[in-house]
């Protein structure tokens, strides 16, 4: 039963990535997981909850990192350790839709979050909600290596915060932009070591 369920749920996500929410039928979800009408409904009422299901499941749960479950230690270890777990968050969702250089996944991930702002007020909602935590963690951190003597700064420990942020999400969609995702993890810890080390004390 739950095997079936997430088969019709990671189907569904390649439908999704390779159209768009509005673009995808059920037929069409029906066809993919190659399973019956019957057992399609069993499990989703709608194409909205199967959308929504694939959205919880999926990029919630495989892009979204938990900072508040990295280790207190350096900043450097800090981004470092978030570094890693970007990677290998990327690598699973790869697995789990086999991406290679030649499926047009990668942007269309952001079509998919745009989608999900659209139709889930609740998705948009946790998104605003992560990112103000993501300012807060960041902010924290920053703040825990200025007071050990690891960083020093003329910035504000919330500047700096977002100045980390920023530039990592900037850099994720430039490599996504480009299909070119698997070489993320190098770019951001180059600008991030770089960043670090003109704030390092």
């Amino acid at each position: 039963m739950k095997e079936s369920k997430e088969h019709i749920l990671i189907t569904s996500l390649k439908l999704f990535l390779q159209k768009s929410f509005k673009d995808v039928t059920m037929k069409d979800i029906v066809e993919g997981a190659g399973m019956s009408k019957g057992a399609i409904y069993h499990y989703f009422n709608s194409k909205e909850q199967v959308f929504e299901e694939v959205v919880e499941h999926f990029f919630i749960n495989m892009m979204m990192t938990d900072l508040n479950a990295i280790p207190l230690h350096s900043l450097k270890q800090f981004y470092t350790d978030l570094i890693s777990d970007m990677e290998e968050k990327r690598k699973k969702r790869g697995k789990l839709i086999h991406e290679n250089k030649d499926d047009p996944f990668n942007v269309n991930y952001y079509y998919l979050i745009f989608d999900a702002m659209k139709i889930l007020p609740d998705f948009k909602e946790k998104l605003f909600a992560h990112q103000k935590e993501e300012i807060k963690v960041w902010t924290y951190r920053i703040k825990h290596a200025r007071e050990a003597g690891e960083i020093k700064s003329a910035m504000t420990d919330a500047q700096l915060a977002k100045l980390f942020i920023y530039s990592g999400d900037g850099v994720g969609i430039s490599m996504i932009m480009e299909e070119t995702s698997n070489k993320m993890k190098a770019e951001i810890k180059t600008l991030w070591d770089g960043l670090y080390n003109s704030i390092k004390a």
